[in-house]
């Protein structure tokens, strides 16, 4: 009776949060609601011998950045996926290594950009979990950053928000680290190091610019391998997130990840933001119509990031969205990607 009771009063439980629609663009102004950029004229020498250490592990995440594809299989070894990007380079993705997950995304045998966290990353002089002034103490943050291209000038600006959030520094000209914070702790959550043209592909924040903006344009087929390998990412970084507060990870459920994508594509098909359809059917409906059986559920969405980490990252630091994201009670996790909308279903089990 107590197990009857028990089902029928957890059954209904569904939680929704809701992450807010991003600016418009115009032709001169990039405003994007999830993402971050800065400026600060903060010019860093970086060691040009490049000593590599055996493995990452062993060294400093830092020296992955800019290297050739020989150094990062000297690193790593070779990568447990390679998942293609809208922006021109492939993510070269390690999530084999304990209380480590790294993303290296490699272009023209080289690589662009590097994401990396994890509980046991190897980072100097700063690591993941210290305290945003702590890290400020070695990289300045400033609301602003310009720097100058063969396409173009450019200038970045960051509201206070997305200051506090992921601030952005310039190393030198064609190196930038963005710094991913957990507000609500005030703790470094994760990294990540990009190159111009990387960094405006994404237009994390506000900006101005004269000159020319990279674009890509995926076909259908592509985009489809894209929304894949971004879904999978989605898990692997919820779980670094839970591992950092002693949550067990979430396993992947592939009827809730099928509920999850039509719910996304939905959305983009329609033109529409809201954890409720044209028709008024909401997560509860879309479970039960795919006959998945749970105790309670819980859906995060976003819209026009531009990669699955920036996405996770904004749920981190949204309230509503971080109690979905490290709700002890969810047991298994279904992404959805469709174009850049990204929904995130989260169940518990029936034992």
């Amino acid at each position: 009776m107590k197990k009857i009771l028990g089902f029928v009063i957890t059954v209904a439980i569904i939680y929704l949060f809701i992450e807010d629609k991003p600016l418009p663009f115009n032709s001169m102004t990039t405003n994007m609601l999830f993402e971050q950029t800065e400026l600060p004229y903060f010019e860093t020498n970086i060691d040009e011998k490049k000593t590599l250490p055996a493995r990452i592990f062993e060294g400093d995440l830092f020296q992955l950045f800019s290297a050739t594809k020989d150094d990062v299989l000297d690193i790593l070894g070779e990568p447990d996926r390679k998942d293609p990007t809208s922006f021109g380079y492939e993510w070269w993705v390690y999530e084999g290594i304990s209380g480590q997950y790294i993303q290296v995304g490699m272009k023209d045998q080289k690589s662009v950009t590097v994401f990396a966290t994890g509980t046991d990353l190897p980072m100097s002089p700063v690591n993941i979990g210290d305290k945003y002034s702590h890290v400020e103490e070695y990289f300045p943050f400033n609301e602003k950053i310009e720097f100058e291209t063969e396409q173009g000038s450019y200038h970045f600006e960051l509201d206070d928000e997305e200051l506090t959030q992921k601030p952005l520094v310039k190393f030198k000209n064609d190196y930038f680290a963005q710094f991913y914070f957990d507000t609500f702790t005030n703790e470094l959550s994760s990294l990540r190091l990009m190159d111009s043209e990387t960094l405006l592909h994404m237009k994390p924040f506000s900006l101005k610019y004269y000159g020319r903006i990279p674009e890509a344009s995926p076909t259908n087929g592509e985009w489809e391998k894209i929304q894949a390998g971004r879904e999978k990412q989605i898990l692997a970084i919820s779980n670094q997130i839970r591992q950092r507060f002693l949550l067990d990870p979430f396993q992947w459920d592939e009827s809730v990840a099928e509920v999850a994508f039509s719910h996304s594509k939905d959305m983009v098909i329609n033109n529409y933001f809201s954890h409720y359809d044209p028709d008024g059917d909401g997560l509860k409906e879309r479970l039960t119509k795919n006959n998945v059986k749970y105790l309670s559920a819980g859906e995060n969405i976003a819209a026009q990031y531009p990669d699955a980490a920036s996405a996770v990252e904004g749920w981190l630091n949204s309230e509503g969205h971080r109690r979905a994201l490290l709700n002890a009670d969810f047991t298994h996790l279904g992404s959805g990607v469709y174009r850049d909308y990204y929904t995130q279903n989260f169940v518990q089990k029936l034992q």
